[in-house]
């Protein structure tokens, strides 16, 4: 599970792990969620809104289909597939407590995607599909109350570095949170 604030870095932490793995390793990601949503969701006080400086909000219909989303990718985990999951917990530890209400019973590896602030800004801007403020939003937001088992910095480190750091994690024997599909 890596959870970050956006323009972290994750997706493509995500795809260097499924490069630097031994088995395959399926990605989903939350920005995968919101664009298999109608565009009406992006527009609705039960959906999610991005305010223009950055904001998030999400209601009670994203929640619903949230929580659709992450029974179907434990599903998938239970059946044995290995899953890199892209996540941006706007809950800290609330968004955290439903995931391993999902996971449940699957061993988890917890990973904070980590990316100072102005960086993460300065990424954003060179993105199109990004609403400026998000990533300085989110940057500590995300992580309020989260627990982890590892840490990684996309500051100054490479994704491919960060890939080997939690790649070379899972690979340990009996380390806490070293997961077996999910």
């Amino acid at each position: 599970m890596l959870n970050g604030g956006s323009s972290a870095g994750k997706s493509e932490l995500a795809r260097k792990l499924q490069a630097v793995l031994p088995q395959p390793w399926l990605t989903f990601g939350v920005d995968s969620l919101i664009e298999a949503m109608p565009p009406s969701m992006q527009t609705s006080d039960d959906g999610i809104e991005f305010a223009p400086d950055g904001g998030v909000s999400v209601g009670a219909e994203f929640r619903a289909l949230e929580a659709a989303w992450m029974e179907g990718i434990a599903a998938m985990a239970r059946a044995g597939a290995r899953i890199v999951i892209d996540d941006v917990f706007l809950g800290g530890a609330a968004s955290q407590q439903r995931w391993r209400s999902a996971l449940a019973g699957l061993d988890v590896l917890w990973v904070a995607v980590r990316c100072d602030a102005a960086v993460a800004a300065r990424r954003e801007a060179a993105r199109a599909d990004r609403v400026r403020g998000m990533a300085a939003a989110q940057a500590e937001l995300v992580h309020r109350g989260v627990v982890y088992d590892l840490e990684v910095d996309t500051t100054r480190a490479e994704p491919a570095a960060c890939a080997q750091t939690i790649a070379d994690h899972l690979r340990r024997p009996g380390e806490p949170g070293r997961p077996t599909r999910a």
